[in-house]
């Protein structure tokens, strides 16, 4: 694959510049997908019709962008959609949410796992345990209930009806699908979920998804603490670090809320 050969200008770091503004329009080609016009490229990334037609001709040349000769807008071409293919593919969210779950059990010195949907439902993949003598132990590999663990649920309100509904069937109280679809409905507005007890007595927890690039969640990542130490309130300080540690490994996916 042969990189993009753009207008060249006279040192090196007019060089690094050169580069710079074809990721810009390459970057910008992407926000405005499927195609745009050349206009509103030029408007998107404030720079001059006939420099932006410039760096285009050199990005169309190497395969990096193309355009439609019936509208003669402009898109990404085969090159850029292979190499945006290729960082999906290696993409790993165990990897990028290692940091930010240390982290965040270093912030807050609760119980910090990942969990990812197997076979059988949300399943514990990695832990980062509390550094005390009180603590709430949960294993890697432990498979949590769908309508009774806070990680669960945040997995209810975000994957397809057809993923979770064998598990449905077999967790739902009768007459409770109404009550069960509204908290669904509160976890999607709110970014989060939190218990009180509802696994285990005298445990709380808070979770939060994990998006991909294509706004799919692929883990939640959730805090658990006893409630005599540990509050799990969705507007508290705990909460807004989940937060902000969930949205840091979204990103790193490549999701763009």
């Amino acid at each position: 694959m042969p990189a993009p050969t753009l207008p060249a200008d006279g040192n090196s770091k007019q060089k690094v510049r050169s580069a710079e503004v074809g990721t810009d329009i390459l970057k910008a080609l992407a926000e405005l997908t499927p195609s745009t016009s050349l206009s509103r490229l030029a408007e998107h990334v404030q720079m001059p019709a006939s420099k932006v037609h410039r760096y285009l001709q050199a990005l169309i040349a190497s395969g990096f962008a193309e355009q439609n000769p019936a509208t003669n807008h402009y898109g990404l071409g085969r090159e850029a959609l292979r190499v945006g293919l290729a960082a999906l593919g290696s993409m790993d969210v165990l990897k990028l949410a290692a940091m930010p779950l240390s982290d965040l059990r270093d912030e807050l010195n609760e119980t910090c796992f990942l969990a990812v949907w197997g076979n059988r439902g949300a399943t514990v993949v990695q832990v980062e345990a509390a550094v005390r003598a009180v603590t709430v132990v949960t294993q890697v590999g432990s498979v949590l209930p769908l309508l009774s663990s806070s990680t669960g649920l945040v997995f209810g309100a975000y994957l397809p009806a057809r993923e979770t509904a064998d598990l449905m069937a077999d967790e739902m109280q009768p007459g409770a699908e109404t009550k069960t679809q509204a908290t669904f409905a509160t976890i999607r507005e709110n970014g989060l979920h939190h218990v009180h007890g509802l696994l285990l007595p005298g445990v709380d927890a808070l979770s939060a998804p994990v998006f991909d690039a294509l706004g799919r969640i692929v883990a939640v990542l959730t805090v658990v603490g006893p409630t005599s130490m540990f509050h799990a309130d969705e507007h508290g300080p705990a909460a807004q670090r989940l937060l902000a540690a969930s949205r840091a490994v979204s990103w790193r996916m490549g999701y763009d809320a």
